[in-house]
């Protein structure tokens, strides 16, 4: 009796998911495959396997089932993935939307900058939780403190403050670039505070898939790092 000379049951089962995923890598110019196109090539190998067993020696069925439990998990795993494409492009473009509304905004960012110029200034603090009092130090030219200011108590989260342009002398200051401290306490302790400084959204910049927000000489800032819309 002639028969066909075939591989064990076990490995011809495995060679079956390996031709696939052979056929789905082979060809650079080839075009990524459907999922569709693989469960074809698929059931096309396994029918080809099946007429070409040996008859003293079949396929396993559960074997098989296995494999065919496998292919419709990849399947399943690569229809996820186009979904889960589809809901990130989906959130980009609402990124978009909203990161446009900004322009012409003035946003708090991190940094310890403050443009004086028609007699004020302004920045913000961010607190990691309640405190009682919040130290704010006007820094001029080598770090020296201009005046200080006692903010009060405030909540956790992002505000802004204003320095009117005086000195601790009662002086004006000269308009231009200076910078700032802040310093917060509850009960006697110090608690973490974030210098924050105010920028002017000029531009909306796309980068790597996520967008940026110029800010002119302050540079770009990812949209999430702004801590408060003014």
């Amino acid at each position: 009796m002639t028969t066909v000379q075939a591989s064990s049951a076990s490995s011809a089962n495995n060679d079956i998911l390996a031709s696939v995923n052979a056929q789905s890598r082979s060809g650079s110019n080839e075009l990524v495959s459907t999922s569709e196109a693989v469960q074809n090539r698929f059931l096309k190998l396994l029918v080809t396997q099946l007429k070409n067993q040996d008859p003293l020696n079949p396929l396993d069925n559960a074997a098989v089932t296995t494999q065919i439990s496998q292919i419709n998990t990849v399947t399943g795993i690569e229809r996820l993935n186009t979904t889960l494409e589809s809901l990130l492009a989906t959130y980009n473009d609402g990124q978009a939307v909203q990161a446009a509304a900004l322009i012409g905004k003035n946003v708090l960012v991190g940094g310890s900058g403050l443009l004086l110029a028609d007699g004020a200034a302004s920045g913000g603090v961010s607190l990691a939780e309640p405190v009682d009092d919040v130290l704010l130090s006007i820094l001029g030219a080598g770090g020296n403190v201009l005046q200080s200011q006692r903010l009060g108590a405030r909540d956790a989260g992002s505000f802004a403050f204003t320095w009117d342009g005086k000195t601790a002398a009662g002086a004006d200051a000269t308009p231009g670039s200076y910078g700032f401290a802040v310093e917060a306490v509850r009960g006697g302790e110090k608690v973490a505070a974030e210098a924050l400084q105010i920028g002017t959204v000029s531009a909306l910049v796309r980068n790597k898939g996520s967008f940026q927000l110029d800010l002119g000489g302050l540079g770009r800032v990812e949209l999430s790092k702004v801590q408060q819309i003014l």
